[in-house]
């Protein structure tokens, strides 16, 4: 459509059209052609749309997989995505007992908070996550985080070598968690589960064996969302 289409259908006159189409355009959201001066959907509109899609792909693969992890572990567990310097939840399934951590949809937490920052990191490349821990302001969240950058990256390391993260009352105290990266074939991500509970509940053999499990469940989606590798 043009101009003149577009104001009159919008009841706006040309000059606030012009105005709102030259701000769409230089973001990429429409474009003109410049043999007819008719204005499209750009490509901006068009990722979006697909990164909105993915995130849903996400969730219907990651369901059942979360519900699985949740009875295997009875805890929390929760599948969220990075979005720049915080993790956003978009899902999670809790036990039916009281005893339990909980959170809405929605909420977020710091990116280098615990064992789903540590994980999302090291699929980063430990290369990009050292650059990233030094382009951040030191975190501590309980006297149990982890207060030396190096330190930190040494436990990026170790997630890299065994596949999950773990947080023993590092972002919350009385809290223990382990996570793990939902990747695809490259070993990228912005996407990670969690599992979380209360330490009072959680001993040294659960907790090995929560994040083993949360491993798995990752490679799972990981599988679901991209095939097995080849």
């Amino acid at each position: 459509m043009g101009i003149s289409q577009l104001a009159q259908s919008l009841t706006m006159s040309k000059g606030t059209v012009h105005g709102v189409i030259g701000a769409l355009e230089s973001v990429g959201a429409v474009s003109r052609d410049p043999v007819t001066k008719r204005y499209a959907l750009g490509l901006t509109l068009f990722e979006l749309g697909k990164k909105a899609y993915t995130r849903i792909d996400l969730k219907g693969a990651a369901r059942p997989v979360l519900e699985s992890l949740m009875e295997k572990t009875d805890e929390s567990v929760f599948l969220g995505i990075r979005n720049r310097r915080h993790v956003t939840i978009i899902d999670m399934v809790e036990p039916a007992h009281d005893l339990k951590i909980t959170a809405s949809v929605g909420m977020t937490i710091p990116l280098l908070a615990g064992a789903t920052g540590k994980v999302l990191l090291a699929a980063m490349g430990i290369k990009k996550a050292a650059a990233m821990i030094r382009s951040n302001e030191w975190p501590t969240f309980t006297d149990h985080s982890i207060a030396d950058p190096a330190a930190y990256l040494e436990a990026i390391e170790a997630v890299i070598q065994n596949g999950y993260g773990i947080d023993d009352e590092e972002y919350l105290t009385g809290v223990r968690a382990t996570a793990a990266a939902i990747k695809n074939h490259d070993d990228a991500s912005a996407a990670a589960i969690w599992v979380v509970g209360f330490k009072s509940e959680i001993d040294e053999r659960k907790f090995k064996k929560m994040a083993i499990v949360t491993r798995q469940a990752a490679e799972t989606i990981s599988r679901l969302l991209y095939g097995p590798e080849s």
